[in-house]
């Protein structure tokens, strides 16, 4: 549906129509919705960049099929979520626009369109991937190909290993409709008692650790979904009926309803009760296959509250694609990337411990995947617990993971009578769960655990330890764009800081004392950026002094890499700077609603996609500040929530060796003709070197 928005918009949100050279204007109202792209079309178009990857065949075989899994789960969370949102929005009528002229369900319906093809399209690449594994020996059969021998061995095992897991729901009048939980696969199965009576029932397909949904057929790599070997042995389900016809769909619910914590006197239980309630949350989509019938489409949509014209997505290919993940995890090195190997940071390594080695160079910047989480943050983390002189040790966390150690070091240094404090964030979305084990396990080995300020989620990445050295203390800290995650630090790309800057310490220290006292965040900082307020004014000045200090002589210059460019304001600034003649070198990973190119306005300013082996995570700025440059990296995107309302953190990097490493990142980047796309004045992206274009 294109929304009303009056004059230029409608050609320019929908546009690859208009030629830019007719769009020249003096653009005086710089908040025109036509100048603003659509964050949730935008983000859907970083998934078609994405998928590309799953049909580019200098990109191994099962590394591709790892994308189109990607993809799927991005679309999940996006329904989940972003989907979610906006239908509780319609729900209680808000109707006002986005800044690029949408109401909420504008947004639905548009998304719905971009979404439908994007499936359409990932399921072509699937059966593709499928073609050519078997071209490798890797086969995904369906259950009638297999010899009658196989067939017997997997019914039994089935029997046995299964079947005990699986549970047949009648719907009649004697039995309700079934709850049916998110993201699960379910069979409707139309049946026939001998005595001719029909029934019909809901089988749910027990994917699990333990019973994956890609059936290992015996040693070699030929496989058969779960839910055709389900499917096949009803009759243990249903002795004595006839299986009239049986359909797959899978439902997906709304994750985007949080409650108001102002009232919660327990923070910790008010998100295990959200977590509950999020599992019986309104659906937002019913997927189905392409045998299913109308009536039985319709049946369902009924009884799930879904609109069956808008929200029921017929899939071609695999329902769940997602799951694909266990083929593309498949040990084949010959059709997977290279493996990793990340070095340790050689700076780390100059003094007798890594405390020394800090004190050395004042700080020392990690880059990761290149380098090792292990050898230098877990290391930190580790040696300040284990060190007798360390006195305190505070970090915040955000998401980690099992194999991370970072939780085990801190809970052994409490043990062993340190003070430790950890601001443990319960509202992660999708990690609510781990983190609230976390912060239990936290809490039962002595360490202080706090789970944030009221209101706000706390998203910076920062670790402090005060260590006492020839009768004074001394400060250490890390502050980073990544989370304090083991597995994602080897598959993101992300920035991290140690040092014992004085000034930087300092900050840090009272960061922390805002956040464990629940005082006001928002201090005077010697160096540090903080959001909810100061850091996007702070960012405003900065590109403003940017338009300022241009000249022939001394050209400004502002290079931004961020996930997402999303803030209204910090997006106008943008074209303020780009309009007074700054060159604006914007790296965004997904979500951006800036234009680039256009005659007048954004002609200086270019934006640029990086989409590759490894997820692109870091946040770095920087502003050219007439030959006195500033970097900035840290935690936060350039989006409304982070800036206004998140806990974020943003530290300068000085030294100019460091400086440098960040500069010539960025440029490589910039000047990337394998993995990056430029964005075109219409919001669709043409990859770097070739003429291969993805609409927005």
């Amino acid at each position: 549906m294109t929304p009303a928005v009056p004059g230029r918009s409608i050609a320019l949100c929908h546009a690859a129509t208009s030629d830019a050279a007719d769009l020249a204007t003096d653009w005086t109202d710089i908040y025109a919705p036509e100048l603003y792209l659509n964050r949730e079309l935008t983000w859907l178009a970083f998934n078609r960049r994405v998928l590309d990857e799953a049909r580019n065949s200098r990109t191994p075989l099962l590394e591709r099929v790892k994308f189109l899994a990607i993809v799927s789960s991005n679309l999940d969370e996006f329904f989940m979520k972003r989907i979610g949102g906006l239908k509780l929005q319609v729900g209680a009528g808000y109707e006002k626009r986005t800044v690029d002229g949408r109401t909420p369900q504008h947004q639905i319906d548009d998304a719905a369109e971009s979404v439908r093809n994007l499936m359409a399209e990932k399921a072509e690449l699937a059966a593709a991937a499928m073609r050519e594994l078997r071209v490798h020996d890797v086969h995904l059969q369906h259950y009638d190909e297999l010899a009658p021998g196989e067939r017997l061995t997997l019914r039994s095992d089935y029997e046995h290993d299964v079947l005990p897991l699986v549970t047949p729901l009648g719907l009649d009048s004697a039995h309700p409709f079934p709850f049916i939980s998110n993201l699960s696969l379910n069979l409707l199965v139309k049946l026939s008692e001998v005595n001719g009576n029909d029934f019909t029932a809901r089988v749910k397909v027990p994917v699990g650790p333990h019973s994956p949904r890609f059936v290992r057929i015996g040693g070699t790599h030929r496989y058969v979904l779960l839910e055709e070997v389900v499917e096949n042995n009803l009759d243990l389900l249903f002795p004595n009926c006839a299986v009239e016809s049986c359909q797959l769909f899978r439902v997906t619910r709304n994750a985007a309803a949080e409650r108001d914590e102002d009232g919660a006197d327990d923070l910790l239980a008010m998100i295990e009760a959200e977590l509950r309630d999020r599992k019986f949350a309104p659906s937002v989509r019913l997927e189905v296959e392409q045998s299913m019938p109308q009536s039985q489409r319709f049946m369902l949509a009924a009884k799930l509250d879904i609109d069956p014209a808008a929200e029921i997505y017929q899939d071609d290919g695999l329902l769940g694609m997602a799951d694909l993940m266990e083929i593309a995890n498949l040990d084949i090195p010959e059709l997977r990337d290279t493996p990793h190997n990340p070095i340790d940071n050689t700076h780390l390594n100059e003094g007798s411990d890594i405390f020394d080695s800090i004190r050395k160079r004042g700080s020392i910047l990690l880059q990761y995947p290149q380098e090792s989480f292990v050898s230098s943050v877990e290391r930190f983390v580790t040696a300040a617990s284990d060190d007798p002189h360390v006195a305190v040790i505070k970090a915040t966390l955000y998401r980690t993971s099992a194999n991370t150690t970072i939780v085990d070091s801190l809970a052994r240094a409490a043990r062993c009578g340190k003070q430790v404090a950890v601001l443990v964030e319960l509202k992660a979305r999708f990690d609510e769960a781990a983190n609230v084990r976390w912060a239990r396990r936290l809490e039962d080995s002595g360490v202080h655990v706090s789970y944030g300020v009221v209101g706000l989620k706390t998203h910076c990445k920062a670790i402090l330890v005060i260590r006492r050295e020839q009768e004074t203390l001394q400060r250490y800290v890390h502050v980073g764009t990544g989370n304090y995650h083991a597995g994602t630090a080897r598959i993101y790309s992300d920035f991290g800081l140690l040092s014992c800057d004085a000034e930087i310490g300092e900050d840090i220290a009272d960061l922390f004392n805002s956040l464990t006292s629940g005082s006001n965040v928002e201090r005077e900082y010697h160096k540090i950026l903080t959001a909810p307020t100061k850091m996007k004014t702070a960012l405003l000045e900065k590109i403003a002094r940017e338009i300022v200090l241009h000249s022939a002589k001394s050209p400004g210059r502002i290079r931004l890499k961020t996930n997402a460019l999303e803030d209204r304001d910090i997006v106008a600034a943008l074209y303020r700077a780009g309009r007074a003649g700054v060159r604006v070198e914007l790296l965004v990973r997904d979500t951006c609603r800036l234009r680039p190119g256009l005659p007048g306005l954004s002609e200086n300013i270019s934006v640029t996609s990086t989409v590759g082996r490894f997820l692109e995570h870091a946040r770095i700025y920087n502003f050219r500040n007439g030959g006195n440059e500033e970097y900035y990296i840290g935690s936060a995107d350039l989006m409304q929530r982070n800036l206004e309302h998140r806990i974020e953190l943003l530290v300068p990097v000085e030294e100019s060796a460091l400086r440098d490493q960040l500069r010539g990142f960025m440029e490589n980047q910039l000047g990337d003709e394998r993995h990056a796309w430029r964005m075109q004045s219409d919001g669709s992206y043409v990859r770097s070197g070739n003429a291969l274009t993805i609409a927005k």
